[in-house]
């Protein structure tokens, strides 16, 4: 089989194609020819060696694939060879050949595409889980979504939609236009930080002109940026609002890793909201990470169920912006990390 390993902490050029002998699927388990693989923030974040869930270097890393099932191990009733399947594994993701455990195998609606299914779990489950369980959106809500023009930002505007939710989004100015036409009523510049970027969305409220609303602040926030963005995400809740944290991209300032960067977003960031100021306030600080509820089968299966049944009913639909395939990695990640991507992006084996 081939893969794509991380052979060392740096550069996305540290990323080699590597081949070795196919896995054999075990008991409980299944082999997935992989067509496609998709790449997320965390993927980077290990590379430059930031992301402290990873496995050491070299590895493989990975969180969502899809392709064909062409081996079942012992004891799996639910799955045949030649199925159709999207896969969350918990890394090594970037291959041709993986084998997973069956309960984090879904199958493919018939009519969607490797390309679709691949660029559908992390992001979109992600986004159900921190609206749906941990934010608990209700329609006609006001949602604010930090890099709306990312796979994570445009899962969550198209759950936000499908709810009927106003919808204001941080993104480069070039994006405007793009998540504009899907969906996002009130783009933000990205590049805006602190008090320019409390005013700009504070600015967009009064303009957004719902009824009795203008003053009440904003009801869900979903945060991936960090440090000091979690401070102003509060500050812009209204009474009853959440904000959800769910990573700190701005702790990697770059492609490799700048340590006094990192240190300067550490410590520019607030430590902690007391019970006492949370109640005063009646608002709600919440954290998500998909890849410790990877043993919650019981959490996440009814979840990946539902997007299942939303992309039927064509209320969502997984936007991939390219492809890549294996020998490209490297220019993937940099595609990425020159903030290009307007979706997914996906590696194929080739």
């Amino acid at each position: 089989m081939k893969q794509v390993w991380i052979t060392k902490k740096g550069a996305p050029e540290v990323l080699q194609v590597r081949e070795s002998p196919d896995p054999n699927a075990g008991p409980g388990e299944v082999r997935v020819r992989v067509r496609a693989a998709g790449i997320n923030f965390a993927d980077l974040a290990a590379r430059q060696g930031v992301y402290p869930d990873a496995p050491p270097i070299p590895c493989v890393v990975g969180y969502e694939v899809s392709g064909v099932i062409d081996q079942v191990g012992a004891g799996v009733t639910v799955f045949a060879e030649g199925d159709r399947v999207f896969a969350m594994p918990k890394f090594g993701g970037y291959t041709d050949t993986l084998v997973v455990p069956a309960p984090q195998v879904q199958k493919m609606p018939e009519r969607m595409s490797f390309e679709e299914a691949a660029a559908l779990p992390v992001v979109y489950v992600t986004a159900h889980h921190m609206m749906l369980q941990t934010g608990a959106l209700r329609p006609g809500q006001r949602v604010f979504i930090h890099s709306v023009a990312g796979g994570v930002g445009l899962a969550a505007l198209q759950l936000a939609r499908a709810h009927g939710c106003t919808v204001f989004g941080t993104a480069s100015p070039g994006k405007h236009d793009y998540v504009r036409k899907e969906g996002c009523e009130y783009p933000i510049d990205s590049a805006l930080e602190g008090d320019a970027l409390v005013s700009a969305v504070r600015k967009a409220m009064l303009d957004s002109g719902l009824p009795d609303k203008p003053n009440h602040g904003l009801d869900l926030v979903l945060d991936p940026v960090g440090g000091r963005s979690w401070t102003d995400s509060y500050k812009l809740l209204g009474p009853g609002g959440r904000v959800v944290a769910f990573g700190f991209s701005s702790i990697a300032g770059g492609k490799t890793l700048n340590i006094f960067h990192a240190i300067g977003r550490l410590f520019g960031m607030k430590w902690g909201w007391s019970p006492m100021k949370l109640m005063d306030d009646n608002k709600a600080i919440a954290g998500v990470n998909m890849g410790h509820l990877f043993d919650r089968i019981d959490i996440l299966a009814p979840q990946f169920q539902a997007l299942i049944a939303m992309y039927e009913e064509g209320k969502i639909r997984p936007i991939v912006d390219r492809t890549f395939t294996f020998s490209e990695a490297a220019a993937a990640h940099h595609y990425l990390h020159d903030r290009k991507a307007k979706g997914k992006v996906l590696l194929i084996p080739g």
